[in-house]
């Protein structure tokens, strides 16, 4: 029996870094791309910006090994269940995870809505307002209809976003080098406020990147040890922080020209189109904008879905009419919070999240959650004391 487990317990390493290659797109995705969060939370401390970054990698991945390993070792089936563990036996509290999990939801669709406007707007095409409409629209047509599609081509659009922006990165940090070193060595850290303002940064944006517990503990099973969850979380965190920081760095070295300029709704598009690439800058461009509407389509897919299923909508008995229906009122809302643009969204809806996700996820996580999941380790491992350490069954 113990052979069997330890035989059990023996995965690649391939599986453990796909687990991580898939917090890191949930990461790195379409809001990345623009490079607004980026600018928001980071840049805007100064080079003290890059230290805030590797502090809320560090802090959001540590938080998401507790969730797996917490759900993995009592064979949790979702995550309403993950947090009525992580608050026992104050269960009830879990419903607050809950309007956290569906406000990030709508502010994210809202967000991909403004994200995909702006950019349409930026070949002054069209204005922002009617291209809010032409964008919401096209979701509403794929949610309803094809969403399957547009979620197949999302992986492959993720991909060629990912190339662009470290090309872009690459390329806009070397034409910039003599700034970026100038912000360098500019560097310092001015009283305790300051220092203050960059951890309570890291930790709201840990936050609000919360959000991705449900996905990660829904592909996570695969992992069968607390070792194996460590090491997934290890290449997680190298990869998010040289994407974060390489991103970080290009976008502190354009950032005097691209704040006179008014695009930091935009920043890394700015970048990519005074770096005078054409093929690069359309390259962006395209899978940017497939990559926003893949983002928006996918969240709104599952939003819609379960929708779809609440009692409210049991009166409606074609389910066509029901998703119809469902995507309509789902896109009310979040067409209206496009409106305040992206920025604002970033700012105030990530943000105000950001704390939510703090106070119900972050802190108890790393503090509670990681002593129950110590607790639970060491009662199995009394019970059975040679046998080796896997996740219960």
């Amino acid at each position: 029996m113990e052979m069997r487990e330890k035989k059990n317990s023996k995965i690649g390493i391939g599986v453990i870094f796909s687990v991580a290659a898939v917090l890191f797109s949930t990461h790195a995705g379409g809001g990345f791309a623009t490079g607004n969060q980026e600018t928001q939370y980071f840049v805007s401390s100064g080079f003290s910006g890059v230290i805030s970054a590797i502090l809320a990698m560090i802090l959001y991945t540590m938080t998401i090994r507790e969730a797996i390993v917490m759900k993995n070792s009592r064979n949790l089936k979702n995550y309403k269940e993950l947090f009525e563990t992580l608050y026992h036996p104050f269960d009830k509290v879990e419903w607050i995870f809950e309007i956290y999990f569906h406000t990030m939801v709508i502010c994210a669709v809202g967000a991909v809505i403004a994200g995909a406007a702006s950019l349409i707007s930026s070949t002054n095409l069209i204005n922002y307002v009617p291209a809010v409409f032409l964008v919401s629209s096209i979701f509403l047509i794929l949610t309803i209809f094809g969403a399957k599609l547009i979620i197949k081509v999302s992986s492959v659009m993720s991909v060629i976003i990912l190339v662009s922006m470290f090309i872009i990165f690459f390329i806009g940090i070397k034409a910039r080098m003599p700034e970026l070193i100038g912000t360098i060595e500019n560097f310092s850290l001015v009283g305790k406020s300051n220092v203050g303002k960059l951890i309570l940064k890291a930790f709201i944006y840990a936050g609000f990147q919360s959000v991705a517990i449900p996905t990660m503990i829904s592909c996570s099973s695969v992992l069968k040890t607390d070792e194996q969850a460590t090491k997934s979380m290890i290449i997680a965190f190298i990869m998010n922080c040289i994407a974060l920081i390489m991103a970080v760095l290009m976008l502190l070295a354009w950032a005097p020209e691209f704040i006179a300029a008014g695009q930091t709704t935009l920043p890394v598009l700015y970048v990519c189109k005074n770096l005078n690439i054409t093929y690069l800058y359309w390259f962006y461009n395209i899978a940017l904008f497939v990559c926003l509407i893949s983002t928006g389509v996918s969240i709104l897919y599952g939003f819609v879905s379960k929708f779809s299923t609440t009692k409210i909508m049991d009166k409606i008995e074609k389910p066509i009419i029901r998703r119809i229906v469902s995507s309509c009122l789902c896109m009310g809302v979040s067409i209206s919070i496009s409106m305040l643009g992206l920025s604002k969204i970033v700012k105030y809806g990530y943000g105000y999240c950001g704390y939510v996700g703090i106070a119900i996820i972050v802190i108890p996580f790393l503090t509670v959650g990681v002593y129950k999941n110590r607790k639970f380790r060491q009662e199995e491992i009394s019970e059975k004391p040679k046998s080796s350490v896997v996740f219960a069954k």
